[in-house]
């Protein structure tokens, strides 16, 4: 089991609630063709070829997709962060969507995920958090990991009695309930898409 870190927004739009909705994450290079079975110095050449990457875009395009293709399995997990929620995913195998392989869609490469958690940004795992502030397109985590329920790990997990001021093991009481209360008030906002976010975190938490 591994851990991968995928950044959405990076190509200008920020695609988290189709990501949520749609059950998939992408990555926005185009002009290279299906990847299945292309291994790292293939994507390279591709990517040589489509003529969209140069120098040390080019090497990090290349590392890119070369994870997100081949590194990446089935039932590894992914994390997104956006700022404000940390979404967790069970990984899908790659696939490629030829009608979005364009300049101005840039959603040709995915995975599918089948979303497990979502928690606010400030209640995540101080290490992933970390983690999740990277420019890279995609990552993979190498810290520590459980060796189950990665999903009861990233974010404290409801723990009966917490006293004001009490450790929980990942974050202390105060700031789960600074959290709990930034997610309260999201429930009041005009934006939509945001309360609904805000109920499914609350949702997921109170489980």
């Amino acid at each position: 089991m591994k851990l991968f870190r995928v950044k959405t927004g990076l190509t200008g739009v920020n695609r988290m609630k189709e990501f949520l909705e749609e059950n998939y994450v992408c990555l926005g290079y185009t002009g290279v063709g299906d990847l299945e079975h292309a291994g790292k110095k293939e994507i390279h050449n591709r990517l040589v070829l489509a003529g969209t990457t140069a120098g040390a875009e080019l090497e990090t395009a290349a590392d890119s997709l070369d994870i997100f293709v081949n590194v990446m399995q089935d039932g590894d997990y992914v994390l997104i962060e956006d700022g404000e929620w940390a979404y967790l995913g069970d990984l899908g195998d790659y696939f490629y969507a030829e009608a979005f392989d364009s300049a101005e869609d840039r959603r040709c490469h995915r995975r599918g995920v089948t979303w497990l958690k979502t928690v606010p940004a400030p209640a995540l795992n101080p290490l992933l958090r970390a983690w999740t502030c990277g420019e890279e397109a995609v990552l993979q985590y190498n810290g520590p990991l459980p060796e189950a329920r990665l999903e009861l790990w990233i974010s404290d997990p409801s723990v009966d009695g917490i006293q004001e001021g009490e450790q929980t093991g990942i974050v202390d009481a105060e700031t789960l309930s600074k959290a709990l209360t930034v997610l309260k008030c999201a429930l009041d906002s005009e934006d939509a898409d945001r309360r609904e976010r805000a109920a499914i975190a609350l949702l997921q938490y109170a489980k």
